[in-house]
């Protein structure tokens, strides 16, 4: 299901971001969640973007959400499934509500023809893998779902450099934007070399459009470093977030009940601190997905239009036979 504005923004070749939903219904309380839903959405239409927050309503695959399924999907709250990839088939078969995350949200963004998606940051390669095998879904997609994903790279509570070699081994461009250094969520730079540096948003749309017309498959992560201002400020983030990471191996939450207690515990060891600084680092990734989004979608019309004029002039020396 479609919203209006989404559907002709597509049709208009206008810029269209996506975003997921699991941030709405697992990332934060009520009412803050829904208000800060708003408030992202709107940081993208006052730059001339459409946001396309992508979730499921009793079965059905929305792209882009009006208020009342906003707040719908907010009020849910943890009621409401989180779906990766593996779930989404059964999520609606069942007419259940679901939250879309990263790797379901790429899916579902690229089967729409949405090109963009924004989040806070991708999930990645847990220590302890080699025992576990805890890896996230999010890379296997990134490796076969051509969406460019802008976040603020990974957490650092997550095995780093093994994310980034299983990136590299499914192809998957991990780009610094005006950085050489991997983010590391609240961290600007973890001393990890990206695979190319992207000055601006001309640049990741030169990228992003060379991706298409060579026919790759695979997706682009677009790493932004959180800006030092609230890195200074989330530096007790960074401690509460390993204190919380403790608890939860010593509990043996396991699976996908890990991030809704982190997200929890880290928020109750930081006396709120850590939601302030979760929804401003988001809101810095959607400002620069709204640039990116709008370069792209000049260039691609750039493209269309130089097309049109070979066709054209094509049709002239036809007619002149």
């Amino acid at each position: 299901v479609f919203t209006a504005e989404v559907e002709e923004a597509l049709r208009a070749g206008s810029p269209v971001v996506a975003l997921e939903s699991t941030i709405i219904s697992h990332g934060m309380p009520y009412p803050q969640n829904v208000e800060t839903a708003r408030e992202v959405e709107a940081i993208l239409r006052e730059r001339g973007v459409t946001p396309a927050t992508i979730g499921i309503l009793e079965g059905n695959v929305h792209i882009g959400m009006g208020p009342e399924q906003l707040e719908a999907l907010a009020r849910l709250g943890l009621a409401c499934k989180k779906v990766s990839r593996r779930d989404l088939a059964a999520v609606v078969a069942a007419k259940e509500n679901g939250a879309t995350t990263v790797s379901s949200t790429m899916l579902l963004a690229n089967a729409a023809g949405i090109s963009l998606f924004v989040t806070g940051g991708i999930g990645g390669v847990h220590r302890g893998a080699e025992e576990s095998w805890d890896t996230s879904a999010d890379l296997t997609e990134l490796g076969r779902t051509p969406v460019c994903v802008v976040c603020a790279g990974a957490k650092s509570i997550l095995d780093l450099p093994k994310t980034l070699e299983f990136l590299e081994t499914q192809g998957v461009p991990v780009a610094g934007y005006h950085t050489d250094d991997f983010p590391a969520f609240f961290t600007p730079r973890s001393g990890l070399p990206v695979s190319c540096r992207l000055d601006g948003p001309d640049a990741v749309a030169a990228l992003l459009d060379a991706q298409q017309r060579l026919g790759l498959s695979q997706g682009v992560v677009l790493g932004v470093p959180v800006p030092e201002a609230l890195a200074a400020e989330a530096a007790g983030v960074e401690e509460a977030t390993r204190k919380a990471v403790a608890e939860c191996e010593a509990q043996g939450v396991k699976g996908n009940h890990v991030t809704p207690f982190l997200l929890k515990r880290i928020n109750e060891l930081t006396g709120g601190e850590s939601l302030r600084a979760n929804i401003a680092l988001v809101k810095n990734n959607v400002a620069v997905g709204a640039e990116v989004a709008l370069a792209l979608a000049a260039l691609r019309q750039k493209r269309a239009e130089g097309v049109a004029a070979v066709v054209s002039a094509a049709a002239e020396a036809v007619s002149k036979l």
